[in-house]
C-alpha cells in the first residue's frame, strides 16, 4: 500500500499522534522543583576580544545556590574564582609581549531554561555579574590592565545528565568588556538538594 493512499496517512497520522502522546508521559520527570546546592569545578581559559592567537589557561571553581521555579527554569545567584594567566604553549605570542590573564573571585546571578529531556537535558543561562580582581589584556590591539571591581555577563550552556539531572557537564564563559576579554571554563559539577 502507498504512503499516498488515504488510509496509510491516517495510519502514519495515528502511529505519529500515539508516539507523540506516549514520550510526553516520560517528559515529567524534569528537574524536580526546590532548593539546590551545585558546586562546579573545572579548567580555566581567557582569550582577548581582538583577533589574536593568544590563550589563557587556569582553574576554575563556582558554587550556586540554585531555586527551580519551573521544571524549565531556575534562578542561580553564584560566588566563584578564575585563576588563568597566559598559557607557555604560546611562546610566540609571549616573546611578542602579549599577555592575557584573569584572576578574580566572580559574584552574581542567572537564570537558566532547561530543555524538557529525561535522563540528558541541554540547558542555557545568562545574566549579570561582577568580578572583584585583576584583568591584563595586552595585544598588538589591546593593551589593558584593569584591577578592582569590573562587570560582566555570564553565558553558559551544557547537559545535565542522570535521572535527577544532578550531574552537570558544560562550558561557562564570563564576558568582560572593560577587560576586552572573555574568560571561562569547560566544568563538571553536582547539585545536592537542600530538601
Amino acid at each position: 500500500m502507498s504512503l499516498r493512499h488515504p488510509v496509510a496517512r491516517t495510519v502514519k497520522k495515528c502511529t505519529l499522534t500515539l508516539c507523540t502522546l506516549f514520550l510526553s508521559y516520560f517528559l515529567h520527570g524534569q528537574t524536580a522543583r526546590g532548593e539546590f546546592i551545585q558546586a562546579s569545578i573545572g579548567y580555566g581559559m581567557s582569550a582577548p576580544y581582538d583577533d589574536v592567537d593568544i590563550l589563557g589557561d587556569g582553574f576554575y571553581a563556582q558554587g550556586e545556590y540554585v531555586l527551580n521555579l519551573k521544571s524549565w527554569l531556575s534562578l542561580r545567584p553564584y560566588a566563584g574564582v578564575i585563576l588563568v594567566k597566559t598559557s607557555d604553549k604560546n611562546s610566540m605570542q609571549r616573546e611578542a609581549g602579549y599577555e592575557i590573564s584573569a584572576n578574580a573571585f566572580l559574584l552574581g546571578g542567572k537564570a537558566r531554561v532547561i530543555a524538557p529531556i529525561p535522563w540528558v537535558a541541554p540547558y542555557v543561562e545568562g545574566g549579570i555579574g561582577t568580578s572583584l580582581g585583576s584583568f591584563v589584556t595586552n595585544t598588538g590591539y589591546t593593551d589593558l590592565k584593569k584591577s578592582g571591581m569590573l562587570w560582566h555577563i555570564p553565558f553558559s550552556f551544557g547537559l545535565l545528565v542522570g535521572r535527577h539531572h544532578n550531574f552537570d557537564i558544560g562550558f561557562v564563559y564570563y564576558f568582560h568588556p572593560s577587560a576586552e576579554q572573555y574568560s571561562g571554563a569547560f566544568a563538571v559539577g553536582m547539585s545536592f538538594a537542600l530538601d
